[in-house]
């Protein structure tokens, strides 16, 4: 199951001279990403590279700036990867010690760098959610409200018409289960509502 971070987690290293000051941190997109490594820039003016790797979806990205191709942002977005992460950006921002260490010691400063990040950050689980409605008589009102409250279910509306009408969202993988139980309980008075098909 795919998890996410819950906030920034910093990290920093010394390899050879080398400072690599790593944050692993929650993020949706690319261009907050884009907005964080501008950010990073700014406020690290003489640091020799700002490297990144994105994690979300169709958005990731991999950055090596400046360092040699595929020894910076690839290894980061592996680890990202590798601890089937989603949601979450990696930057190593490097200040260069004179010392170089060629590609492979590269790769491993940036893998581990983001990898000892990870050590550190409180890892969530994303639960997809679904939005479902239904309509029943209000007879069963009471019934559906606790059959909701049981699942974890979040009420969003209810609106009071010829029938009580439920707009609700829960998780993914509870949402056949919740239908079943409301659909045996409600002996084939609901009827759901697929808002695509209206």
């Amino acid at each position: 199951m795919p998890q996410t971070i819950l906030a920034p987690v910093h990290h920093e290293l010394l390899i050879k001279k080398s400072r690599f000051i790593a944050c692993v941190q929650p993020m949706a997109d690319r261009a907050s990403a884009q907005a964080v490594v501008s950010d990073l820039r700014t406020r690290h003016p003489q640091a020799a590279h700002v490297c990144w790797a994105l994690l979300a979806g169709g958005q990731s990205a991999a950055v090596d700036d400046g360092e040699p191709s595929g020894t910076a942002g690839r290894p980061m977005l592996d680890v990202l990867r590798h601890q089937d992460l989603e949601g979450v950006l990696a930057t190593v921002v490097r200040y260069f010690g004179g010392v170089k260490l060629g590609a492979g010691g590269l790769v491993r400063a940036y893998t581990d760098s983001v990898a000892q990040a990870l050590l550190q950050a409180e890892k969530v689980a994303i639960v997809r959610h679904t939005l479902l409605r239904c309509s029943a008589p209000y007879a069963q009102e009471g019934m559906i409200r606790r059959e909701l409250e049981a699942m974890n279910a979040t009420l969003l509306e209810v609106s009071h018409g010829d029938a009580v009408v439920f707009s609700f969202s829960l998780a993914e993988a509870d949402a056949p289960a919740l239908v079943a139980r409301l659909n045996e309980a409600g002996h084939g008075r609901i009827g759901w509502i697929d808002d695509a098909a209206g």
